[in-house]
């Protein structure tokens, strides 16, 4: 019995120390991989068909935060911080942004940059021009909506003065968004757009329909990778559905 004791005794602050050790490293790990998502990149899962064709519904995607640097929109819960962005540069045209939605901050969305600050932007006929000058496109095949087979669309390459281009999906003419006024892009603001143009609602529509012009604070970060894809309908309480990949999409950089 004493021998009995005395062994517990001996093993007993080892066990707390082990497990003390193990709380430690699992802390330190959630810190880690905290301080991570928030500083650097942070991954979504994209839910909607405005960003086809280079981006799909179940496509999983790393954004960048620290393209841009830091804003409140940076941070979890969109904490009520001050105005302004730390550090980083400021968003390009053609840049795939990821952002809070001005009416709901709750939302993120994720367009693409059309116009910059001082820009006038305006849609004639489904395509775009900034500051008069359209932005060459370049008509491509008729395909299947990727998201919606039953729906032709027209795939469109669009490219930017720099010369990085992209493509886009038509849905033929007459209809809303082709056509708008002529839009001025204040300081501090960016025009968004949907790669999918005739299924967005983006810019062209007001806040409280749309996005409007988009505020640099709202911005979150920068759309950098496709990292894996599921097919529409896969989630994870269903685990029979874990391996319904689109395997092609993988490790797909974001143009």
């Amino acid at each position: 019995m004493t021998d009995t004791l005395t062994s517990s005794a001996q093993t007993s602050p080892t066990a707390k120390s082990e497990i003390l050790e193990i709380v430690r490293t699992t802390l330190a790990g959630l810190a880690i991989a905290l301080l991570f998502r928030i500083v650097l990149f942070q991954p979504f899962t994209i839910p909607s068909s405005s960003m086809e064709p280079g981006l799909v519904v179940g496509d999983y995607i790393i954004v960048s935060k620290f393209a841009y640097g830091w804003s409140r929109a940076s941070l979890p819960f969109n904490p009520p911080l001050p105005d302004g962005r730390l550090l980083g540069g400021a968003p390009e045209r053609g840049d795939v942004v990821v952002f809070r939605l001005p009416r709901d901050p709750s939302q993120t969305w994720i367009k693409r940059v059309i116009g910059l600050p001082g820009d006038r932007i305006q849609v004639r006929g489904g395509q775009v021009f900034v500051n008069g000058a359209a932005l060459p496109q370049t008509p491509m095949t008729v395909v299947q909506d990727h998201d919606d087979p039953d729906r032709p669309v027209l795939q469109v390459r669009e490219r930017q003065p720099d010369g990085r281009s992209y493509v886009t999906y038509d849905g033929g003419g007459g209809q809303p968004g082709d056509d708008t006024d002529v839009y001025v892009v204040p300081e501090g603001r960016y025009f968004m757009m949907g790669d999918n143009r005739d299924n967005s609602l983006d810019s062209r529509w007001p806040r409280e329909l749309g996005v409007g012009l988009l505020p640099a604070d709202n911005i979150v970060g920068k759309a950098e990778l496709v990292l894996a894809s599921w097919k529409p309908g896969a989630a994870v309480y269903k685990p029979w559905t874990w391996l319904n990949l689109q395997w092609n999409r993988f490790a797909r950089p974001i143009r």
